[in-house]
């Protein structure tokens, strides 16, 4: 178990300047990049492929996320390396480009004792022309597949290390103190007629379950009750597709690092979700949104699906750790200015919603060497399990800057008529695995489960009481 920390840290609006990011290009054709980047020179950007000027201009930021990531920062120094050769094969490209076309049109125009020298310069210009798109080619994929390499910039203030080095922000309520032997959320849920693993193994194997009766009503209470809040707060209810395209899943930074935790569907090429944060990231892509639409804010409702690779023999008891469940997910389209205090708004909205299922919990800062490949910044919250003695991770949201907007080509139009990159960012309303969390802490000496006030509508009862096993 991570040890606590006291809180160290108010959280604050803070410094966004410009974060390189890692990219995966739709493929396009070396002519048609060329346009794009002769589109581009006032940012120094190749449009859904490069963004390297802030880079040149300031390696050092990407080189201490490297460090606090724990990552090799010796990559900044390849991908100057690159962009120097690319940049430089480029531009002996366009001018050997350049002075085919002028000699190609002065053939027409010379005279015959002319004609025949610049017919031999014309013959020789084709081949340097050909020469140098090839190694300009070369050089910009090789530099592309190095970016994507690169996982996200995080926040300068963001805690350095790895999975054990998160910062304790804050924690609220107290572990409640039991005058008997707690029972964990699985045997609570046996004893309710509420969860049956059993079933579930026999049906869909390891990790899979049954929520029935109660606690069927008890995952339907909060997951509406998580989509009437953030209606109430201005997002639009989303019900996404679950399987998703391959440029989507890639897009979000789910087939890097996390590739084994991803279910595909190799026949029809489509992927299932692991959360609906991969399709709402991909509502908007190719599109140019309008700067006074943000922030655009959509809540979504859907079930997700979890390979849980390299999980073996973790929390294989009851559905803390499951291959399938429905969760209600915030997504918001921001603009990057915007981001950190979005970030925190969401946190908020997080916080609220585990205040009203009276559990107690904290909010953790998540190292920088335990973030994803998308994520800037992750605050997770934790709430206390009486059977574990320990806080487990109820809710997670993450700051993504533009990362994923790059890979996925979402812009806004800003004040002065350019398109730039919208921040997008996520976080977890509800899920499954709340149940766990409800059950260990409102139980009761004889098994029975006093239900949160804010869900007894949803669920209909008050407290919940044993049945007869079945």
């Amino acid at each position: 178990m991570s040890s606590c920390r006291p809180p160290c840290r108010t959280l604050r609006p803070r410094d966004r300047s410009f974060r390189p990011h890692s990219t995966r290009p739709t493929p396009l054709s070396f002519q048609k990049r060329l346009t794009l980047c002769a589109e581009s020179r006032d940012t120094g950007t190749l449009l859904n492929v490069i963004d390297l000027r802030a880079l040149r201009e300031d390696p050092d930021r990407l080189r201490a996320s490297q460090r606090a990531r724990g990552e090799d920062e010796s990559v900044v120094d390849r991908l100057l390396d690159l962009d120097s050769r690319h940049r430089a094969a480029l531009a002996r490209f366009e001018t050997l480009r350049a002075e085919q076309k002028s000699v190609g049109k002065s053939v027409s125009r010379a005279s015959a004792e002319e004609r025949e020298a610049l017919l031999n310069r014309a013959k020789s210009l084709a081949s340097e022309v050909k020469s140098a798109e090839a190694e300009a080619e070369a050089l910009s994929d090789e530099l592309t597949t190095l970016l994507r390499s690169v996982p996200n910039v995080v926040e300068s203030d963001a805690p350095v290390g790895g999975v054990d080095d998160f910062v304790v922000v804050e924690e609220v309520g107290t572990p409640r103190q039991f005058d008997f032997t707690p029972r964990d959320h699985l045997e609570l849920g046996e004893m309710l007629g509420a969860i049956d693993t059993e079933r579930g193994a026999k049906v869909s194997g390891a990790r899979f379950y049954f929520l029935t009766g109660v606690g069927a009503l008890l995952e339907l209470g909060l997951l509406n009750l998580a989509m009437q809040r953030a209606v109430a707060n201005g997002f639009t209810p989303m019900i996404p597709p679950v399987l998703v395209k391959p440029e989507t899943m890639d897009g979000t930074g789910f087939l890097g690092e996390h590739a084994a935790e991803v279910y595909h569907l190799p026949a029809d090429d489509l992927y299932l979700v692991g959360t609906s944060e991969v399709p709402l990231a991909g509502y908007h892509a190719n599109e140019i949104l309008p700067a006074d639409a943000l922030p655009t804010r959509y809540i979504g409702w859907s079930s997700c699906f979890r390979r849980e690779a390299g999980s073996y023999g973790k929390d294989t008891r009851g559905i803390i750790r499951v291959h399938q469940f429905n969760k209600v997910e915030m997504f918001v389209y921001a603009h990057p200015d915007e981001a950190h205090e979005e970030h925190l708004r969401l946190l908020a909205w997080e916080r609220e919603m585990l205040d009203l299922i009276e559990v107690p919990y904290r909010v953790v800062d998540i190292a920088a060497g335990d973030l994803g490949t998308s994520a800037a910044r992750k605050y997770d919250c934790e709430a206390w399990l009486p059977s574990q003695g320990r806080y487990r991770e109820l809710t997670s949201t993450s700051n993504c800057t533009e990362f994923q907007s790059r890979r996925l080509n979402i812009r806004y139009r800003d004040t002065d008529g350019k398109p730039r990159f919208v921040a997008t960012l996520n976080g977890t309303l509800a899920t499954t695995r709340w149940i766990v969390a409800i059950l260990e802490n409102h139980q009761q000496e004889d098994g029975s489960v006093v239900v949160p006030e804010a869900l007894r509508p949803f669920v209909g009862q008050d407290v919940l009481h044993p049945i007869a096993k079945k």
